[in-house]
């Protein structure tokens, strides 16, 4: 069950493969994300040390977070995964020049995990070529469901 997606990622990035890791959170994330008050716009991925850092998502702490915490809502977060796909992930970052990007938030087994991809960011001219794609898609749709209400 999705919490929260990414929309702009596939926008921005040519996405070539997708990986799931866990977070490290605290409680009152964990409340705060079950409470839908998360967002993934301007995260993203790094590697640092041989370990995977989510940077820049946003947890809104809910009103009734403690009173002796005092939430920080865009620390960062250690990603967990194993060491295999860990170094997989070092070589294609690292060698040749891909982004790790967040695409959404979502529940496994009652566990928050996170989906990102290794993606390629896209110029300008490709993201005009994919707007024009879907918006042929969306034309033929419609042709085609106009066509089919004639017969």
């Amino acid at each position: 069950m999705s919490i929260v997606e990414n929309r702009k990622a596939r926008h921005d990035y040519f996405i070539e493969e997708n990986f799931e890791a866990g977070i490290v959170l605290e409680g009152w994330e964990v409340k705060a994300i079950r409470a839908g008050r998360v967002q993934l716009g301007e995260s993203y991925v790094i590697v640092r040390d041989g370990e995977l850092w989510l940077l820049n998502m946003h947890i809104s702490p809910l009103a009734t977070a403690s009173t002796h915490i005092h939430p920080n809502a865009t620390r960062t977060r250690k990603l967990l995964m194993h060491k295999k796909e860990i170094s997989k992930l070092i070589g294609k970052v690292e060698i040749r020049g891909y982004t790790l990007v967040p695409l959404n938030l979502h529940f496994k087994n009652g566990r928050i995990k996170l989906e990102f991809g290794l993606g390629k960011g896209k110029k300008l001219h490709d993201k005009r070529d994919s707007a024009r794609d879907k918006d042929w898609q969306r034309e033929k749709e419609r042709i085609m469901k106009h066509d089919t209400r004639r017969q």
